[in-house]
This record gives C-alpha cells, sequence and structure tokens, in this order.
C-alpha cells in the first residue's frame, strides 16, 4: 500500500512484508503546462528537467563524483544508476528513474538527495510555473511495488529547480523525508553547492 506524503512528511521505508529493502527504484515525472500562443508566435520550447541524485556523507556532497546526473550515469560505488535524460517530458509515468542499491552503498554515504533542475531555464526563460504533475516515487525494485508518492502541488512560478526528497539512513534502516523545497538555481552544479 503506497503512502501520498505531504511536504515534509518523513516516512520509514520497508518491505510490505517488513523486511529491509535492498534495492528501490526513485522515480521522477512531471507535465509541461499547455502554453497558448498567438497564431505567428513562435513554438514555446519543450521544457527539459534533469533529475539528479547527490550521495552524501555526514549529510554533505563530499566529492563532484558523488553527483549522479545525465553527465554522470552511474556512481562510482556503482549503487546509484541514472537510467537516463529525458527531453521534454512528454508521456505517462516517471519521466527519469535513479536506481539505488542501498544493501551495496558504502556505509559512509548516510544521506541521497534528489534534485530536478530546469536545462538552460534562465536563457529559456523557463521555470517550474509552467510544470504540472510533478512528482517523485519510491518503490521496491525487487517486486516494482510502489511505497511512497510524494506530489508536488505549490505554485512555483519563477523557481527553476527543486529539491524533491531524500533518502537516509536511520538507526540502521532507511527513511524518505519529502523536502518539496524550490530554488532559483540555473544548474546541477549550483543546487549541489547548496549540499557541499
Amino acid at each position: 500500500m503506497s503512502v501520498n506524503l505531504q511536504k515534509g512528511q518523513k516516512v520509514e521505508l520497508k518491505k510490505s512484508n517488513g523486511g529491509a529493502l535492498r534495492r528501490v527504484m526513485v522515480g521522477l515525472g512531471w507535465d509541461e503546462v499547455q502554453q497558448s500562443r498567438g497564431f505567428f508566435a513562435p513554438k514555446p520550447q519543450d521544457i527539459d528537467c534533469d533529475a539528479s541524485a547527490f550521495a552524501c556523507i555526514n549529510g554533505r556532497l563530499a566529492d563532484v563524483s558523488d553527483v549522479v546526473y545525465f553527465g554522470n550515469l552511474q556512481h562510482k560505488s556503482n549503487a546509484i544508476k541514472h537510467m537516463g535524460d529525458n527531453l521534454t517530458g512528454a508521456g505517462e509515468g516517471d519521466d527519469e528513474q535513479i536506481m539505488v542499491d542501498l544493501a551495496s552503498l558504502p556505509m559512509n554515504y548516510d544521506k541521497i538527495v534528489f534534485v530536478v533542475n530546469i536545462y538552460q531555464a534562465m536563457q529559456r526563460k523557463q521555470h517550474f510555473g509552467l510544470i504540472r504533475n510533478a512528482f517523485i516515487r519510491i518503490c521496491d525494485a525487487e517486486t516494482n511495488q510502489e511505497l511512497c508518492k510524494y506530489n508536488l502541488s505549490e505554485n512555483y512560478t519563477n523557481m527553476t529547480a527543486m529539491v524533491f526528497g531524500e533518502l537516509y539512513r536511520y538507526n540502521g534502516s532507511w527513511k524518505f523525508n519529502a523536502i518539496g523545497q524550490a530554488t532559483q538555481d540555473n544548474s546541477v552544479g549550483d543546487l549541489a553547492k547548496r549540499f557541499a
């Protein structure tokens, strides 16, 4: 039974039978708002959202190699894998997926932060106010069962990036925190500086 989370809500992640989770799939999705335009107006550019994961030690991003994104699809531990870049957000379901092997993630990593930024947002004059139905969900990768989902429903006009949520170790188990913090960062590098 999936839990629908509210902003700021934390939930412990475990298998439906109560066992420890070994692998999770983090799915992120969004749709573009249909923009009205005049007869001679140029077609608006697709909004290219990029999902990334920051593997943190003691809650902080220690090294650029701990950023998993479209330019670095696999963490050096092989425990975090980005499944590829979606350039438009078109289609149903997850737009981008990040697989996390919790069982093989080295113990010194205590948190994984999931963020999304709009590629070249400033240059293209795009923002999260042009996006609807944004969500993050966590599934047990071994059974495909959805464990929790967080739908972002606030007005994010003029915001260009988003800290969706984080997985973190707590007393030997993994929890998820639905953050939903919008920022005006223009790149994954700008977002990463917040956690360095």
